[in-house]
């Protein structure tokens, strides 16, 4: 909802709970007035009647309180807009209007031929923002930067700020430390969003897990970016974002053209960081993730099972074995496709490899169909080996730098996705792959980062940078609309591409290459901080995990961490004894039962992944999920109690696996300490309102 002051100058946006609220000063400058608990129009004019502080000796009375700085006059804060022309530098701006269409609310401004509209948007309690600026008459206009939003926070005391950081095979890990003076700046130079940081932060002051203020803002952009929080000198705090890591160049406007920068989105929650959290998942369910509210299939994946040493009759023995334990989704990963029977060649060439797959891959997809699940296929279409055909007819496709040598990492080069006929191409390669047979999902990979990011003979080369990204969204767009029944997974060699503007697009994300179920507890714990349990995609593996850390594990423990998310298999079942593949066929029907709850319902963070016994919960109307592990046990300690969020304080629940009833605060003691028995140990637990 949309609310306009009479003058035209204050707009307050609200949700169920909070609200945001903006004013225009008679000299044009945009000021923010309010984010946070719900208010009304009235108090935001109240608020805006507030004077600015006057101008003091080398501080300006707009740094701190500006909805979005640009660069030029009496600022000295991080610009979120710096732009020039053949004549000049900076930004002039003057206010033109501002506009409403449905729920979208625009602001617009124009500096001498150059337009700059910033487009704000509340869906649910989540403020979406982003920019647009438009080349209307000048012969060139370059950007170097332009954010999608500076978000400006209340005046408080001891800020404290949390992060997602990591590295390969260990994502998604949550820090948090206290704010100080200066800036703290996240993001990846790489050109994809990176295993280093998940675009988000989170800020509060005394905040727990279901209690207390969180402010939090996530980035929806795909490829290099940039978040920088800064505490000011008067303390005041911004977050500024956008895509692309420095100040060097985005975009070469010419006349007519126009940038639209991702977006940025924010929000508010007094419930602590689990309200937050829950706040996120709804908005990426509702409003994010194509198809939402579809179950995601049990799938199996063919990686660890065999590598590039794969064949029909191999993927069909493990395809058959898959059936038999209930999975519904089966996908044969890399090694299916040209001259690929290792990482060296054969990337970019997307056509079955005829000595493994000599009709194709129809007759196997076929007779997965026949087995009663869905088939699906491992492509890296952004990548290319030197040894491929692709390569050998057009090495000048490829990113890189005149004269010098072009670096191969995994033996690939990337692609210059930027370039029309890279990207007719692939639509090409990839249109006919998928009319070729049956095939229901596409794991989609990005196994290396942009190092030679040239474009010889391109007048503005580091364009390539943003149209990389931008023709990574237009093909997945088109494909999908082509294809409307192949779901697709984002995968960067784990989680190297994880943010909203993939998930826009995409029905799931490969979380990390870690499938070691203790290590991914707390992969999986940061994950959900901002990602819903419907797009984490999870996998039981072999046990010891000679793929990472050679970790033994029981079945049960490594089943109970995977169903936390959108359960996969990826052992090799034909290796698996009568024993364990019975085991799986009643972990993989249990999933089944609770997987509406687990992937669409409102996900509590019981206790997190600190050594001892982690949990988390899931509810949804009268069903309740309980998903527990135990790591480890000194000194004697029994298993500690859970007290279960979310529920109803007046009513009675029944737990299926003990039969115990609760009322009110439910407080999981007795059956927790007779299913938990001793180190790495799982359980689940299910209650229902009786």
């Amino acid at each position: 909802m949309v609310d306009i002051a009479e003058d035209g100058r204050t707009w307050l946006l609200s949700g169920p709970t909070s609200s945001y609220a903006l004013h225009l000063t008679d000299a044009d400058e945009l000021l923010h007035l309010h984010w946070g608990p719900r208010v009304t129009l009235a108090d935001a004019v109240a608020l805006a009647q507030d004077p600015l502080p006057g101008y003091w000796p080398f501080e300006s009375p707009l740094d701190g309180r500006e909805e979005y700085p640009v660069e030029g006059g009496p600022r000295f804060v991080r610009p979120a807009l710096s732009l020039r022309t053949d004549e000049r530098r900076g930004t002039e701006w003057r206010f033109r209007a501002h506009e409403t269409e449905g729920d979208e609310l625009r602001l617009r401004f124009d500096d001498d031929g150059i337009a700059v509209t910033l487009h704000y948007r509340m869906r649910g309690d989540v403020v979406e923002r982003w920019v647009t600026v438009a080349n209307g008459s000048h012969a060139r206009v370059e950007l170097l930067r332009a954010d999608a939003a500076t978000w400006t926070l209340p005046d408080r005391e001891g800020w404290r700020l949390s992060q997602l950081h990591g590295r390969w095979a260990a994502e998604s890990l949550l820090t948090a430390a206290p704010l100080t003076y200066g800036e703290k700046v996240i993001g990846s130079r790489r050109g994809h969003t990176g295993h280093q940081h998940l675009p988000w932060v989170a800020l509060d002051t005394d905040a727990t897990e279901e209690h207390g203020e969180v402010y939090g803002c996530a980035l929806g952009w795909s490829g290099s970016w940039r978040i920088a929080v800064a505490q000011l000198p008067d303390a005041r705090v911004q977050i500024t974002g956008g895509a692309g890591h420095d100040d060097s160049g985005l975009l070469l406007l010419q006349p007519g053209e126009s940038y639209t920068t991702p977006v940025f989105a924010g929000l508010w929650s007094d419930g602590g960081f689990g309200g937050a959290s829950r706040t996120w998942h709804a908005y990426q369910r509702a409003h994010v993730v194509p198809d939402a509210g579809r179950d995601r299939p049990v799938l199996f994946n063919s990686w660890e099972a065999t590598n590039f040493d794969i064949s029909e009759e191999q993927q069909l023995a493990l395809a058959h074995r898959a059936a038999e334990i209930g999975v519904e989704l089966f996908v044969v990963d890399d090694g299916w496709f040209g001259a690929r029977t290792s990482d060296h060649a054969g990337l970019g060439d997307w056509t079955p490899n005829p000595d493994r797959f000599p009709r194709g891959l129809k007759p196997l997809a076929d007779r997965v169909h026949g087995l009663g699940m869905q088939f699906g296929i491992w492509v890296e279409p952004e990548m290319v080996n030197a040894d491929s055909d692709l390569y050998r007819a057009h090495p000048d496709w490829v990113q890189f730098q005149p004269g010098r040598k072009r670096t191969e990492l995994r033996n690939q080069l990337v692609l210059n996705l930027a370039r029309e006929d890279v990207q007719d191409y692939l639509w090409e390669q990839l249109d006919t792959l998928l009319s070729s047979a049956p095939i229901d999902y596409v794991k989609w990979d990005f196994n290396r980062c942009f190092t030679d990011a040239g474009w010889p003979g391109e007048p503005y080369p580091q364009r390539l940078w943003v149209d990389h990204v931008r023709a990574l969204y237009a093909l997945l767009d088109r494909l999908r609309a082509a294809h409307p029944q192949v779901a697709f997974e984002s995968c960067s060699g784990g989680g190297g591409r994880i943010d909203l503007g993939v998930l826009s697009r995409t029905d799931q994300v490969w979380t990390s290459d870690n499938t070691d179920p203790l290590d991914r507890l707390a992969i999986q714990h940061g994950f959900t901080q901002i990602h819903p349990a419907r797009v984490m995609a999870a996998w039981v593996t072999d046990s010891p995990n000679t793929q990472l850390n050679g970790r033994v594990s029981s079945l049960r423990f490594r089943f109970v961490s995977a169903m936390a998310g959108v359960l996969g298999v990826g052992g090799d079942l034909t290796g698996w004894t009568a024993e364990e593949l019975a085991e799986a066929r009643e972990w993989v029907a249990l999933y089944k039962e609770i997987r509406p709850v687990v992937q669409h319902g409102d996900l509590y963070r019981l206790r997190p992944p600190a050594g001892g016994l982690s949990a988390v919960q899931y509810v949804r109307g009268d069903e309740t999920v309980v998903l527990a592990w135990l790591q480890a046990q000194s000194y004697g300690e029994p298993v500690p109690a859970l007290r279960l969020r979310g529920l109803d304080p007046t009513a009675s629940y029944e737990c299926r696996e003990t039969g115990e009833v609760h009322r009110g605060a439910v407080l999981l003691h007795h059956g927790l300490r007779t299913r938990l028995q001793g180190d790495l140990d799982a359980t689940v637990l299910r209650l229902r309102r009786v």
